[in-house]
């Protein structure tokens, strides 16, 4: 018997694992000293955590070193330090920073705050598979461009970019790469200098970690990256940062990647097959279903679906004991289409009937046979809506 309701929205949020939890614990309750009090072995024993957490997690997404690993509170916080942080420390260089249409709103907001500020911004449009073309990359480039901002997974379609082909692109131009990695962290391999990554943002809460608990790569050397600071105060985390360091959610960031690390291969193996059943399933149920992004080069679990005739929003509430959502969750709230989507080239309409699923480790082939009959059962109770889908 499967439970319900069922939740297929991992890609906005995942249930914190077990095993996280139970590293964290103990700096609640036991080891709760402040990381900067280092004169007694309370603060002593909360810095060792904070630094053993640094070590393993600039291992786990290939830092050169663990001083390129700046927490913070999560892939907003990071992204903001990242962009700001280049464009007001680089401005004497240039103004011109390159971002993509589909990008998360931290990143998009972020530039458009920096506009407001002085700085020209690019705007690329994706190919209708959610790629950028490197020669409109190229081509986007001035002598005043100082900083590239390009997702690696998208957290809507789920499409992966190809960032090492970017990096590399802006490393032969001298212009800094920063890449929102949230949605990719965990789920396939990550190295910040085979991909020639100058920033990356992270967050636990995508990887069955704590909520506000996150990291900034900053790169150290050939030559290092600058920013200029956006929070002041206790000069922490190398003075890139300051505020009292959240040890527990740190200890939980560091040991959510090493278990995702540990099970990578095998968990992207079952996510793909789940994922493959669930799509054939809903198009035997409802035909005229279609794949939002690029067929292949996607996150695994990630499943973005237009449902041509339906409404996203009365299809949600038709099926309340499934979890699932009509955009990304940075948008709640709004009415309008999903801007990722149209900037695909999708119509009002088709983005307005687009569900994302999102599966994760703690889904089960039970659950995705369940959601299949769910869906079924309800397009034998709309078969006029469904007859004008096909």
């Amino acid at each position: 018997m499967v439970r319900t309701p069922i939740y297929f929205d991992n890609n906005a949020t995942t249930r914190t694992d077990p095993r996280v939890v139970e590293a964290m614990l103990p700096y609640f309750t036991e080891f709760f000293g402040n990381a900067a009090s280092t004169t007694h072995a309370f603060g002593r024993k909360a810095r060792q955590a904070v630094e053993q957490a640094r070590a393993a997690f600039a291992k786990g997404i290939g830092a050169a070193t663990p001083s390129e690993i700046v927490f913070t509170s999560g892939a907003t916080e990071s992204d903001n330090l990242a962009i700001k942080g280049a464009a007001y420390a680089y401005r004497e260089k240039g103004d011109h920073l390159i971002t993509c249409l589909t990008e998360h709103k931290a990143v998009l907001d972020t530039c458009k705050h920096l506009e407001h500020e002085g700085f020209a911004v690019t705007y690329l449009k994706p190919q209708p598979d959610g790629l950028i073309g490197l020669e409109e990359l190229e081509q986007a480039m001035t002598d005043r461009t100082i900083l590239v901002s390009i997702m690696h997974a998208n957290n809507e379609i789920g499409v992966l970019q190809d960032i090492g082909a970017i990096g590399k692109l802006c490393q032969e131009k001298g212009v800094l790469f920063h890449s929102d990695a949230a949605q990719s962290l965990g789920k396939v391999p990550f190295d910040a200098q085979a991909l020639h990554v100058d920033l990356a943002s992270f967050t636990a809460h995508k990887i069955y970690g704590p909520k506000n608990a996150g990291a900034l790569y900053v790169r150290k050397s050939d030559p290092a990256v600058n920013l200029a600071l956006q929070m002041h105060g206790g000069g922490h985390e190398g003075g890139m940062r300051s505020g009292t360091l959240n040890v527990p959610g740190i200890v939980g960031l560091a040991t959510a990647l090493e278990l995702c690390l540990q099970e990578i291969d095998w968990e992207r193996d079952r996510l793909e097959r789940m994922c493959r059943r669930l799509l054939e399933g809903l198009k035997a149920a409802l035909p005229g279903i279609c794949l939002n992004g690029h067929p292949t080069r996607r996150a695994p679990g990630n499943l973005s679906l237009c449902f041509p005739g339906l409404d996203a929003g009365s299809l949600m509430l038709g099926l309340n004991d499934v979890a699932v959502s009509a955009g990304s969750a940075c948008n709640t709230g709004s009415a309008a289409p999903s801007y990722v989507l149209k900037a695909i080239g999708m119509s009002d309409e088709a983005a307005r009937s687009t569900l994302r699923f999102g599966l994760g480790r703690f889904n089960t082939e039970a659950e995705v046979e369940q959601v299949i009959a769910r869906f079924a059962e309800y397009a034998r109770r709309a078969p006029v809506r469904l007859t004008k889908a096909g």
